[in-house]
């Protein structure tokens, strides 16, 4: 008969997780032993370019805490024998059973760590965070939440390269990669409206520029449109370009300007695929949004171009579009933020300094 131990959480953070309670708390009945996630099934990671639109599935056993809860499972990787000690991450999601991404997105993610076109064994995880509470500080809370990890399973990965445009002249070492090898070309990057660029393709020597608003072989430098970063797109069949301004910041009253623009923006680092910041949070009185009375308060969300069309909140370990506002201790931080494939979700990290 298996032992279970019990845990008595408040009743506001599990209305809406139970639908019966008792007078001072709802008993949950946990397993003494939890029965961890399992990572059952892995696809051929032999990348191949001429794949890059097609979906990968990894298959999955959710965890088994002894009662109905909700977890998020990340699914990890590091190098064979190197005991998950800087783990890959390589996607999140809230079901541990089918789990998702396409070829060219994950290459990209492997491209970060892996060399292209060597074989590199790896050992592959599934890491499930499991909160049945908040705001009360106990275990299983959004501060010490549960943590249980699927054995190891190993396989041989070899990402394949990306074809790529160099930006010549931006101040910066930066290039924009197709994924598909299809011609479409994308990715961040930085820039001075002080310089002018041409995209330079070093495997055919080929050197693109602007004519009229068109991409133009051998055409004349392109101008910024402002300082910071942008998505800049570049398509070598339909030769067209644009550069849509993608800056990513900070903002509540956590933060210098609190909830006001300019948000304090981020910096992109490529080989991560984060952005990031070093910044000073304080706790001051915040009336909005929503109004409080003057409440001394620490939070802080993430957005888009100083604008709430894309923000990001929630909790560190899952962030969706305008999710709640993140509450953190004043002080000294490094803030990276990792957005999901998809766009609309991620998760963060914070290291007070």
């Amino acid at each position: 008969m298996k032992k279970k131990i019990y845990i008595y959480l408040t009743f506001i953070g599990l209305f809406g997780l139970l639908f019966s309670c008792e007078k001072d708390g709802t008993k949950v009945e946990m397993l003494t032993n939890p029965i961890a996630p399992e990572l059952l099934t892995i696809p051929n990671l032999a990348l191949q370019r001429s794949q890059g639109a097609d979906t990968l599935v990894f298959t999955g056993k959710a965890v088994d805490p002894g009662f109905q809860a909700s977890a998020t499972y990340f699914l990890e990787a590091c190098k064979k024998g190197s005991n998950f000690a800087a783990p890959i991450p390589i996607l999140s999601n809230v079901h541990a059973e089918v789990l998702k991404i396409t070829v060219s997105e994950l290459n990209k993610i492997l491209l970060k760590y892996y060399p292209a076109y060597v074989t590199t064994p790896t050992d592959l995880r599934l890491r499930s965070v499991l909160t049945v509470d908040a705001g009360t500080g106990a275990p299983g809370t959004s501060t010490k939440p549960f943590e249980y990890i699927s054995d190891v399973k190993s396989a041989d990965v070899t990402p394949y390269g990306l074809p790529r445009l160099d930006l010549v002249n931006s101040g910066l070492a930066q290039m924009i990669e197709s994924p598909l090898g299809n011609g479409k070309y994308s990715g961040y990057v930085k820039l001075d409206k002080t310089k002018a660029f041409t995209l330079k393709d070093p495997e055919a020597n080929i050197v693109y520029g602007d004519t009229g608003g068109k991409l133009a072989v051998n055409g004349s430098a392109i101008n910024p449109s402002d300082n910071g970063w942008f998505n800049l797109a570049a398509d070598t069949k339909a030769m067209t370009y644009k550069m849509d301004p993608y800056m990513i910041g900070l903002v509540g009253s956590a933060t210098p300007n609190s909830w006001n623009t300019p948000d304090q923006k981020m910096d992109y680092n490529s080989d991560e695929g984060c952005w990031y910041i070093t910044i000073e949070l304080k706790a001051s009185l915040d009336p909005l949004p929503p109004a409080t009375g003057g409440i001394m308060k620490c939070e802080f969300k993430f957005r888009l171009n100083d604008g709430w069309a894309w923000n990001l909140g929630g909790t560190p370990d899952k962030l969706t579009q305008g999710g709640a506002n993140l509450i953190i201790a004043p002080g000294k931080y490094t803030i990276k933020l990792y957005i999901n494939a998809d766009g609309k979700t991620g998760h963060c990290t914070t290291t007070l300094l």
